[in-house]
């Protein structure tokens, strides 16, 4: 599988670096999201975690983004407490990621080496959610 790299938003990614330096604290809270909405907000998360499965950073922003009017986001990164730098997203945020916002580029990759994809190219051959719903028209 060929990836597409486009070019990286170093601005949200220090968003997110930020928020993981200032409000991640001991164990409930590891790793911090960005994402920025097409008009150029960004909104910002953490994790919740807890030993049950808590959300993870990238949902969490979901809902926060929502609560903010935030309906369609155009880039998502995680970065991790502790200088861990980009962290990609698991297997379930990649599938929400992509029923939530099929055209999200999603930034991942280490130090210089880091990128912008498309969610698609993360989740190769993908279940898309919405393809199997019933139309209610």
């Amino acid at each position: 599988m060929t990836m597409q790299n486009h070019p990286v938003d170093h601005e949200l990614v220090e968003a997110a670096a930020h928020v993981a330096r200032t409000r991640c604290r001991g164990d409930n809270h590891t790793m911090a999201a960005a994402g920025r909405a097409p008009d150029g907000r960004i909104v910002t998360a953490v994790n919740a975690y807890h030993f049950t499965g808590g959300p993870c950073a990238e949902l969490v922003l979901i809902g926060a983004a929502a609560a903010q009017g935030v309906y369609e986001l155009a880039t998502i990164v995680a970065v991790g407490d502790r200088d861990r730098g980009v962290v990609p997203p698991c297997g379930r945020c990649r599938q929400v990621l992509l029923d939530y916002f099929p055209g999200v580029e999603v930034i991942v990759g280490e130090g210089d080496r880091v990128r912008a994809v498309p969610v698609t190219e993360l989740l190769p051959a993908s279940y898309v959610w919405a393809d199997h719903q019933l139309d209610t028209e």
